[in-house]
Protein backbone atom coordinates (compact mmCIF):
# COMPACT_ATOMS: atom_id res chain seq x y z
CA UNK A 1 0.00 0.00 0.00
CA UNK A 2 3.36 2.50 0.37
CA UNK A 3 3.45 2.70 -3.10
CA UNK A 4 -0.41 3.76 -3.85
CA UNK A 5 -0.94 5.62 -0.41
CA UNK A 6 -0.81 9.74 -1.07
CA UNK A 7 -2.65 11.44 1.05
CA UNK A 8 -4.13 11.37 4.85
CA UNK A 9 -7.61 12.61 5.64
CA UNK A 10 -7.48 14.00 9.57
CA UNK A 11 -10.10 14.50 11.81
CA UNK A 12 -9.15 17.20 14.09
CA UNK A 13 -11.26 16.89 17.64
CA UNK A 14 -10.06 13.88 19.52
CA UNK A 15 -7.38 13.20 17.47
CA UNK A 16 -4.88 16.15 17.41
CA UNK A 17 -6.48 18.18 19.63
CA UNK A 18 -8.13 16.61 23.29
CA UNK A 19 -10.94 18.64 23.11
CA UNK A 20 -14.23 16.04 23.25
CA UNK A 21 -14.53 16.63 26.77
CA UNK A 22 -14.82 19.95 26.33
CA UNK A 23 -17.35 20.20 23.15
CA UNK A 24 -19.62 17.57 25.35
CA UNK A 25 -19.24 20.74 28.43
CA UNK A 26 -20.15 22.89 26.21
CA UNK A 27 -23.24 21.34 24.97
CA UNK A 28 -24.47 20.50 27.88
CA UNK A 29 -24.67 23.88 28.97
CA UNK A 30 -26.15 25.57 26.25
CA UNK A 31 -28.93 22.52 26.07
CA UNK A 32 -29.20 23.60 30.05
CA UNK A 33 -30.25 27.50 29.45
CA UNK A 34 -32.47 25.76 26.71
CA UNK A 35 -34.58 23.64 28.90
CA UNK A 36 -33.20 20.23 27.77
CA UNK A 37 -31.92 17.72 30.15
CA UNK A 38 -28.63 15.94 29.06
CA UNK A 39 -25.79 14.41 31.11
CA UNK A 40 -22.33 14.77 29.71
CA UNK A 41 -22.43 11.08 29.50
CA UNK A 42 -25.03 11.27 26.50
CA UNK A 43 -23.25 13.84 24.98
CA UNK A 44 -19.80 12.79 25.05
CA UNK A 45 -21.55 9.24 23.47
CA UNK A 46 -22.35 11.36 20.52
CA UNK A 47 -19.28 13.67 20.33
CA UNK A 48 -17.50 13.02 16.78
CA UNK A 49 -21.13 13.33 15.15
CA UNK A 50 -21.52 17.28 13.36
CA UNK A 51 -24.12 19.45 15.80
CA UNK A 52 -26.88 18.91 12.28
CA UNK A 53 -26.72 15.49 13.43
CA UNK A 54 -26.12 15.78 17.48
CA UNK A 55 -28.76 18.55 18.39
CA UNK A 56 -31.58 16.56 16.58
CA UNK A 57 -30.70 13.27 18.59
CA UNK A 58 -30.80 14.86 21.78
CA UNK A 59 -33.89 17.25 21.16
CA UNK A 60 -35.65 16.33 18.19
CA UNK A 61 -34.91 20.02 16.45
CA UNK A 62 -34.57 19.44 13.04
CA UNK A 63 -31.48 21.45 11.61
CA UNK A 64 -34.06 23.30 9.27
CA UNK A 65 -35.57 24.83 12.80
CA UNK A 66 -34.28 28.53 13.04
CA UNK A 67 -33.32 27.31 16.83
CA UNK A 68 -31.40 24.56 15.42
CA UNK A 69 -28.59 27.21 13.59
CA UNK A 70 -29.05 29.63 16.91
CA UNK A 71 -28.20 26.81 19.92
CA UNK A 72 -25.05 25.49 17.18
CA UNK A 73 -23.89 29.26 17.45
CA UNK A 74 -24.04 29.62 20.54
CA UNK A 75 -22.57 26.27 21.62
CA UNK A 76 -19.84 26.89 19.22
CA UNK A 77 -19.23 30.60 20.65
CA UNK A 78 -19.14 28.98 24.12
CA UNK A 79 -16.61 26.51 23.35
CA UNK A 80 -13.50 28.81 21.58
CA UNK A 81 -14.11 31.53 24.26
CA UNK A 82 -14.04 29.15 27.28
CA UNK A 83 -12.60 26.13 27.15
CA UNK A 84 -10.43 26.14 23.49
CA UNK A 85 -7.55 28.45 25.06
CA UNK A 86 -7.12 25.89 27.50
CA UNK A 87 -6.78 22.65 25.81
CA UNK A 88 -3.37 20.62 24.56
CA UNK A 89 -2.46 18.88 21.64
CA UNK A 90 -2.50 14.86 21.90
CA UNK A 91 0.51 13.14 22.20
CA UNK A 92 2.74 13.13 19.09
CA UNK A 93 0.20 15.05 16.90
CA UNK A 94 2.50 17.56 15.24
CA UNK A 95 5.53 15.14 15.05
CA UNK A 96 3.42 12.39 13.40
CA UNK A 97 2.46 15.15 10.78
CA UNK A 98 5.43 16.04 10.58
CA UNK A 99 6.42 12.28 9.51
CA UNK A 100 3.93 12.25 7.09
CA UNK A 101 4.93 14.87 5.41
CA UNK A 102 8.54 13.30 5.57
CA UNK A 103 7.31 10.39 3.13
CA UNK A 104 5.65 12.64 0.61
CA UNK A 105 2.14 12.34 1.86
CA UNK A 106 -0.70 15.08 1.28
CA UNK A 107 -2.09 15.97 4.78
CA UNK A 108 -6.09 17.53 4.16
CA UNK A 109 -8.45 17.80 7.35
CA UNK A 110 -12.21 16.08 6.76
CA UNK A 111 -13.85 17.66 10.02
CA UNK A 112 -17.52 18.19 11.07
CA UNK A 113 -15.81 21.39 12.57
CA UNK A 114 -16.86 25.00 11.08
CA UNK A 115 -15.09 28.55 10.97
CA UNK A 116 -13.67 27.43 14.22
CA UNK A 117 -11.17 24.80 12.58
CA UNK A 118 -8.56 27.21 12.09
CA UNK A 119 -8.27 27.96 15.56
CA UNK A 120 -8.09 24.53 16.67
CA UNK A 121 -5.64 23.64 14.29
CA UNK A 122 -3.73 26.89 15.99
CA UNK A 123 -4.23 25.10 19.19
CA UNK A 124 -3.12 21.74 18.22
CA UNK A 125 0.40 23.24 17.22
CA UNK A 126 0.01 22.05 13.45
CA UNK A 127 -2.08 25.39 11.46
CA UNK A 128 1.46 25.47 9.27
CA UNK A 129 1.44 21.73 8.69
CA UNK A 130 -1.94 22.02 7.28
CA UNK A 131 -2.78 22.98 3.44
CA UNK A 132 -6.69 22.03 2.27
CA UNK A 133 -9.35 21.02 4.59
CA UNK A 134 -13.04 20.21 4.46
CA UNK A 135 -15.40 21.37 7.19
CA UNK A 136 -19.39 21.49 7.68
CA UNK A 137 -19.27 23.83 5.17
CA UNK A 138 -18.61 21.90 2.33
CA UNK A 139 -21.01 18.87 3.27
CA UNK A 140 -24.34 18.82 3.81
CA UNK A 141 -24.82 16.00 6.40
CA UNK A 142 -21.78 15.62 8.66
CA UNK A 143 -20.15 12.47 10.13
CA UNK A 144 -21.32 9.39 10.14
CA UNK A 145 -22.49 10.17 6.59
CA UNK A 146 -19.32 10.14 3.58
CA UNK A 147 -20.36 14.16 2.74
CA UNK A 148 -16.78 15.63 4.36
CA UNK A 149 -14.93 12.78 3.07
CA UNK A 150 -15.57 12.74 -0.35
CA UNK A 151 -14.82 16.51 0.03
CA UNK A 152 -11.66 15.68 1.05
CA UNK A 153 -10.89 13.61 -1.45
CA UNK A 154 -11.77 15.94 -3.65
CA UNK A 155 -9.70 18.88 -2.50
CA UNK A 156 -6.94 16.38 -2.41
CA UNK A 157 -7.45 15.38 -5.97
CA UNK A 158 -6.99 11.68 -4.63
CA UNK A 159 -9.05 8.53 -5.11
CA UNK A 160 -10.39 6.73 -2.24
CA UNK A 161 -7.79 4.04 -2.72
CA UNK A 162 -4.78 6.38 -2.61
CA UNK A 163 -5.98 7.64 0.97
CA UNK A 164 -6.00 6.46 4.65
CA UNK A 165 -8.45 8.49 7.63
CA UNK A 166 -6.75 9.57 10.58
CA UNK A 167 -9.52 10.16 13.34
CA UNK A 168 -10.35 8.69 16.92
CA UNK A 169 -14.04 7.50 16.54
CA UNK A 170 -16.49 4.97 15.32
CA UNK A 171 -18.32 8.02 12.93
CA UNK A 172 -14.97 8.72 11.69
CA UNK A 173 -14.90 5.03 10.42
CA UNK A 174 -18.08 5.05 9.25
CA UNK A 175 -17.87 8.24 7.28
CA UNK A 176 -14.75 7.18 5.84
CA UNK A 177 -16.05 3.27 4.68
CA UNK A 178 -18.68 4.51 3.03
CA UNK A 179 -16.56 6.76 1.11
CA UNK A 180 -14.25 3.67 0.17
CA UNK A 181 -11.21 4.76 2.62
CA UNK A 182 -9.87 3.23 5.25
CA UNK A 183 -8.89 4.44 8.76
CA UNK A 184 -6.64 4.69 11.37
CA UNK A 185 -8.01 5.33 14.97
CA UNK A 186 -6.09 6.55 18.23
CA UNK A 187 -7.96 5.76 21.64
CA UNK A 188 -7.02 9.45 22.85
CA UNK A 189 -10.19 10.80 22.15
CA UNK A 190 -11.87 8.85 24.31
CA UNK A 191 -13.16 5.53 22.71
CA UNK A 192 -11.00 2.80 24.75
CA UNK A 193 -13.52 0.23 24.14
CA UNK A 194 -12.53 -1.30 20.68
CA UNK A 195 -15.67 -3.06 20.48
CA UNK A 196 -16.52 -0.14 18.49
CA UNK A 197 -13.14 0.19 16.48
CA UNK A 198 -12.83 -2.93 15.37
CA UNK A 199 -13.50 -2.16 11.66
CA UNK A 200 -10.31 0.44 11.62
CA UNK A 201 -7.42 -0.58 9.87
CA UNK A 202 -5.10 0.26 12.93
CA UNK A 203 -5.96 0.94 16.62
CA UNK A 204 -3.46 2.83 18.47
CA UNK A 205 -3.51 5.02 22.27
CA UNK A 206 -2.33 8.13 20.07
CA UNK A 207 -0.02 9.76 17.33
CA UNK A 208 2.65 9.05 19.28
CA UNK A 209 2.08 5.24 19.80
CA UNK A 210 1.56 5.32 15.51
CA UNK A 211 4.75 7.19 15.13
CA UNK A 212 6.24 5.12 17.23
CA UNK A 213 5.24 2.00 15.44
CA UNK A 214 6.50 3.33 12.37
CA UNK A 215 6.16 1.70 9.08
CA UNK A 216 3.09 -0.28 10.36
CA UNK A 217 1.47 -2.85 7.20
CA UNK A 218 -1.09 -0.70 5.92
CA UNK A 219 2.19 1.37 4.94
CA UNK A 220 4.12 -1.44 3.40
CA UNK A 221 4.27 -2.45 -0.10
Amino acid sequence: MRKTLRAVLLDVDGTLLDSNDAHARSWVEVLERHGFAASFAQVRALIGMGGDKLLPELTGIDRDQPSHARMSGERTALFVARYLPSLKPTRGARALLERMLSEGLQLIVATSAGHELDALLKQAGVDDLIEHAATSDDARHSKPDADIVHAALEKAGVAARHAVMLGDTPYDIEAARRAGVGTLIVRCGGWWKDDALTAAIGIYDDPADLLGKWPEPWLSP
